[in-house]
């Protein structure tokens, strides 16, 4: 990709090598995995979607300390690198249109302030970019926030005020079903034909209040609306590339990533199996398909259809992606519309045990980075992929809130 070679010279070598080295950034005789590494400890690695919350939620555990499961814990935040991962503050659709959805949305928040409560010299929260800034200074990991599914707002931009006051910075418009705000990529009911009046009315005042507007999970209709109506930058918090998995509109397809690029946004590649890989998405396709025809006939939470479930994963394990697949979609984005859009959004502790090989946990950065290096990426480039572009980004929705 961006591989610039310098002669080799016998006369003034070390010279030629420094000026090599404006463009890679990498030392002498420093392997790929090294500077990786280094890399890593060295700078902000911004993830924008990890759900800690709601895993916690589900069954508790202190993330301040290693825990035995899930992806995410200190000690391998720190082994990754990883310093500024937001939080998400998943509500399910299930709750969409009841009081109990935002509820849920205050709770998990409490939930990331605890963390931070428990361990104040590892975590802290992070409110603007200053604050990652700032908490990267001082060592500590910091905890953005922001809202997966906005129907905790609850049609009201009053409620939507005081999720910001709470330190809520982003919010994913819908989830898996159409809610009061957007359509969704997975629903086949387009309520909408995109946003709701409600949605549009609310993405203005995001942008007044400078909260990041992120269409991971809306239909194609509700991105381009979205777009058209946000005065800053919009993210894809945690989102892949439809060129890779025809017909899944949940990934976003390259004329949508023309858009977004005119828009100044960023793209924050999805690592799960499903998402970046044709092969893994087809195999929970067909398994998707064969168990919904069988529970048509025996109901849901039949044997006959538990049977069937086990007995596919059993005679066709899940084809993982790799962190090579996952590098595809970065060169992709770079390729398409340049290297100033693409981000990371890992999803770690929401796609289960859907991860690729050599990507697993939080602690798997550096093997990123490495990928990178040895697909020709500069030092510099590989920078703008873990924290400039998403904080660039960031960075002008507060000066465009601040405008008014």
């Amino acid at each position: 990709m961006r591989k610039k070679f310098c002669a080799t010279l016998t006369i003034l070598s070390s010279l030629v090598l420094a000026a090599c080295n404006t463009t890679s950034s990498v030392p002498i005789n420093e392997t790929n995995a090294q500077a990786a590494k280094r890399i890593t400890q060295q700078n902000i690695i911004v993830d924008g979607h990890i759900d800690v919350p709601y895993r916690v939620q589900n069954q508790w555990v202190d993330v301040t300390k290693s825990t035995e499961n899930g992806d995410f814990d200190y000690p391998r935040a720190v082994e990754g690198g990883l310093n500024a991962p937001f939080m998400s503050i998943y509500v399910p659709a299930s709750l969409d249109n009841s009081d109990q959805s935002t509820a849920l949305a205050h709770k998990l928040i409490d939930s990331v302030e605890a963390i931070v409560g428990r361990a104040p010299d590892k975590f802290a929260l992070a409110y603007s970019v200053a604050d990652v800034e700032q908490n990267f200074k001082e060592n500590k990991i910091s905890l953005p926030m922001g809202m997966e599914n906005g129907s905790p707002v609850q049609g009201s931009l009053d409620t939507l005020r005081v999720f910001y006051e709470r330190g809520i910075r982003y919010i994913t418009l819908a989830h898996s079903q159409s809610n009061h705000i957007s359509d969704s990529s997975y629903d086949l009911r387009r309520q909408w034909k995109g946003l709701s009046p409600f949605g549009k009315e609310m993405v203005v005042e995001m942008n007044k209040l400078g909260i990041i507007v992120d269409i991971s999970h809306v239909s194609d209709a509700a991105f381009y609306q979205a777009i058209e109506i946000s005065k800053a930058p919009v993210i894809a918090s945690h989102s892949s590339l439809r060129a890779f998995t025809p017909g899944f509109e949940r990934n976003m397809d390259d004329d949508m990533l023309k858009a977004l690029a005119k828009n100044r946004g960023v793209i924050m590649i999805n690592f799960g199996s499903g998402f970046v890989s044709p092969v893994a998405r087809s195999w929970r396709d067909n398994r998707t398909k064969k168990a919904q025809e069988l529970a048509t006939v025996f109901g849901e939470d039949s044997q006959e259809v538990k049977d069937f479930v086990e007995k596919y994963n059993t005679q066709s394990p899940y084809p993982f992606a790799t962190l090579e697949t996952v590098l595809d979609h970065i060169d992709h984005v770079v390729t398409l519309v340049g290297i100033d859009y693409v981000g990371i959004g890992s999803d770690y502790d929401g796609v289960g045990d859907s991860l690729p090989i050599n990507l697993k946990d939080v602690s798997a950065f550096p093997n990123l980075v490495e990928g990178l290096l040895e697909r020709g990426y500069s030092e510099n480039d590989i920078k703008q992929i873990l924290n400039q572009n998403l904080l660039r980004v960031w960075r002008e929705v507060e000066v465009i809130a601040k405008a008014g």
